[in-house]
Formats: C-alpha cells, sequence, structure tokens
C-alpha cells in the first residue's frame, strides 16, 4: 500500500484509540476501491462510476430516471447525464423519453449492457472475495456486525464495561 493510500501515516500514538480506528478503515476502503478501479479499467475498460450505474440499472429491469440515478448514486444530474452518454454510444443502456413527459428519461440496460455487466460483475465479486480473503469467514462475519452497529449508532457494549 503506498502512502498515498495508507491514510493511517497521519496517525500517531498518541492519538485517540477512534481517530486511528478511522484511518485504518478509510485506508482499508481506499486500497480496496482503488484496486477496483484499477482492475475495472484494464479489464473492462470501464470506470467505477460507469459499473455503479450499470450496477443500478441491473437491479431495476424497467429502468430508472435520471433523476432517480442521480439520488441513488450521490453524483450530480450532469455527472449522471454525462456516463448515460458514454455508455449509450458503447450501446450499453438505452435512453427513452418517459410517457407523459418529452423531458424526462428512463435508462435501462441493453441486452448486450446486461451480458458486459454479468461479466463485470462476476470479476468484481471474485476481486472482492480476494482483497478481503486475509480475514478468515468468522472475522468477515464479525467485523461485519461490528460495523452494522457503528452504522446504525447501536452500541455493542455497556458503558460499564468500558
Amino acid at each position: 500500500m503506498n502512502s498515498m493510500t495508507d491514510m493511517e501515516v497521519r496517525a500517531h500514538a498518541e492519538h485517540h484509540a477512534s481517530l486511528r480506528l478511522w484511518l485504518r478503515l478509510l485506508s482499508c476502503t481506499t486500497r480496496i476501491e482503488d484496486t477496483i478501479r484499477q482492475r475495472l479499467r484494464e479489464q473492462f475498460g470501464i470506470t467505477l462510476p460507469r459499473f455503479d450505474l450499470m450496477a443500478q440499472l441491473e437491479r431495476e429491469p424497467q429502468g430508472l430516471s435520471m433523476s432517480e440515478l442521480s439520488r441513488r448514486m450521490m453524483v450530480t444530474g450532469g455527472n449522471v447525464t454525462s456516463i448515460v452518454d458514454q455508455l449509450e454510444k458503447e450501446q450499453l443502456v438505452l435512453r427513452q423519453t418517459q410517457v407523459g413527459d418529452r423531458r424526462s428519461f428512463t435508462v435501462s440496460l441493453t441486452e448486450a449492457g446486461r451480458n458486459a455487466f454479468a461479466a463485470m460483475a462476476l470479476a468484481h465479486e471474485g476481486w472482492v472475495v480476494e482483497l478481503l480473503s486475509p480475514l478468515s469467514e468468522r472475522e468477515q462475519t464479525q467485523l461485519h456486525q461490528l460495523l452494522g452497529s457503528l452504522k446504525s449508532g447501536t452500541p455493542t457494549h455497556s458503558k460499564e464495561n468500558t
């Protein structure tokens, strides 16, 4: 891991354990995401945002509006338009005018898009399994539960035990 993705270099022994944990989580996330970005680019010639947009569409066979794609991906409408434009040129998505509103569009995967995404998703899953393989299945389950508590804000311990 290079120092650009290793956020822990910012931490010092005297920093609070919570800060050190945050920097470690950030470093792990960045390392995994960087590896996936690189592999998507090298093996499929696609960017992570384009893969993410296709993943949203794969879950919704009837398609999604541009505004719903923007909301789900937490990016601006302009970014979604740019990604859709690229995917449409490659005939991976189809943009259709919504019935009753000529200014709104529904985007869906084409047959070629579904096939391309299926291959990418299979590879993506394998990469994630590989990148998390330093942890046993039991450790992954434990970490998943702990992060679930962190995400929900629900303590896993009583204050008396700390």
